[in-house]
């Protein structure tokens, strides 16, 4: 299925899920409302509706939050069931807090009894209304029928992925022989004939084509200019499969700069709205930090210079986003002079690669052997967040002499704004080798979503409380 295709059928998956929801949601009302429970159940039109509203809103923004709507094209019921679950908790521990804050008088078993038909409902449609959902798809967005220049492997494999896609209204009429040549018939579930390059303007005319794909050569696609220009006149939209680099795994995407077209290639997350909303969180969460975190900070500043020799804030440049450099804050947890005597103790790392890391480091303060344990020693880098240099979730900053020895695939992951935490924290934290920690961090960008961010985050917290995995 085509991207554009593909946001077209989440969006009316969510009109689906809004549909559902207000069936669970009014099957609850009533259901309760008749209930021979003690207290009488009645909500007002008005705050009814208000709190259904903020119920949808709330749906909805999880399911794009999760990616819900991104992975509802398959058979899977664990991930039916695990994303469904999760929409409902969220949803549920949700309009309990709107509830609570507002003091509206929602009954507890009506928002139980909400949860349960919600969930038996959604996930109902979405693990058994596959071939509803293709027919939903088919009459909002009419079949495409599609004709493929090129009759090689990759154009093959092209019009394979086209038949898969049936269900979703794509549709292949035939190949089209680059040489000018008429060809057998290309067999694949079913036979498709092969068409000269000479017929297409004739067969543009007396057939129904809405599509036309080129799988040919790079360099071949400048002796078909005449047919690109035939498809403008007509007015036939044309695809070109960019199998050129046939090891490049970017994303490709067509990017316009004023009045020129740029072709684009991307291993790293480009999406400005998510990655926007993602800086956004950031600001804010930074800001309730530095402001509910201000009085203890500034005890643990006092509590550092009073128990050892130094300022209390440990400065040092560290690699952000593409290499920039940026001034690090932390709390200081060693010695003052701990950078000179790094060298008597080189002997002792503990660490593989470019990382120097000592379990019972003797650089240590009493006090920072403690904060460091915590990652309270971390709690400077809010400003950081705040500032832009760094992000809640994302690679560890490396410093700049740590950077100089990566080796080439792994200064990728400098393409991603560092972060407070990333999957290594979840594998070990300081535990983690060098391999491996390069290794996640290329996973968690490569797989990058909201979703993603909130399950580290929320894993990451009971970790660092506990003190687990640090040194």
């Amino acid at each position: 299925m085509f991207d554009r295709h593909r946001k077209k059928a989440a969006v009316l998956f969510a009109a689906a899920d809004v549909a559902l929801l207000i069936v669970a949601f009014e099957a609850a009302y009533q259901v309760r409302a008749f209930l021979p429970l003690p207290l009488d159940f009645y909500i007002i039109t008005p705050i009814k509706g208000l709190v259904l509203g903020f119920t949808l809103l709330l749906w909805l923004g999880s399911g794009w939050w999760l990616g819900v709507y991104e992975r509802l094209y398959g058979n899977l019921l664990r991930a039916a069931v695990y994303d469904t679950f999760n929409q409902v908790a969220l949803t549920t521990l949700s309009l309990v807090a709107f509830q609570f804050f507002f003091k509206l008088d929602a009954s507890r078993v009506f928002i139980g009894l909400f949860a349960v038909f919600s969930f038996a409902l959604l996930l109902f449609y979405r693990v058994s209304a596959r071939p509803l959902r293709g027919w939903i798809r088919r009459q909002f967005g009419a079949e495409a029928f599609h004709v493929i220049v090129g009759w090689g492997q990759n154009a093959v494999e092209v019009g394979r992925r086209l038949e898969e896609a049936s269900e979703y209204g794509s549709r292949l009429v035939a190949f089209v022989d680059p040489g000018d040549n008429l060809g057998e018939s290309v067999q694949l579930k079913n036979a498709y004939p092969v068409w000269r390059l000479s017929e297409l303007s004739a067969k543009l005319r007396a057939d129904v084509i809405d599509e036309i794909i080129f799988s040919v050569e790079a360099e071949k696609l400048a002796e078909l200019e005449d047919v690109f220009l035939l498809c403008d006149e007509e007015g036939v939209r044309t695809r070109v499969v960019i199998d050129f680099f046939p090891h490049v795994h970017s994303n490709v995407y067509l990017d316009r700069f004023g009045p020129l077209s740029f072709l684009t290639f991307s291993t790293t997350p480009d999406d400005e709205i998510r990655l926007f909303v993602k800086r956004s969180i950031d600001v804010v969460l930074a800001s309730l930090s530095l402001i509910l975190l201000s009085a203890p900070m500034l005890l643990l500043s006092l509590l550092v210079r009073a128990t050892s020799k130094g300022p209390a804030i440990f400065r040092q440049i560290r690699c952000g986003l593409n290499g920039r450099t940026f001034i690090f804050y932390k709390f200081r947890s060693m010695v003052d002079n701990a950078d000179a005597l790094k060298a008597e103790l080189e002997h002792l790392n503990e660490r593989d690669g470019p990382i120097f890391k000592i379990s019972d480091d003797p650089r240590l303060t009493g006090l920072g052997r403690y904060i460091r344990r915590f990652s309270i020693d971390e709690w400077p880098q809010f400003w950081n967040i705040l500032k832009g240099d760094m992000s809640f979730v994302g690679p560890r900053p490396a410093g700049p002499s740590e950077v100089c020895q990566y080796a080439a695939w792994q200064r990728r992951r400098l393409r991603m704004r560092p972060g407070l935490t990333c999957l290594w924290a979840l594998h070990g934290r300081d535990q983690v080798d060098f391999d491996t920690w390069m290794k996640l961090d290329l996973q968690y960008i490569d797989n990058w979503s909201l979703g993603l961010d909130l399950k580290i985050l929320l894993r990451s917290i009971p970790r660092v409380l506990a003190g687990r995995g640090a040194s």
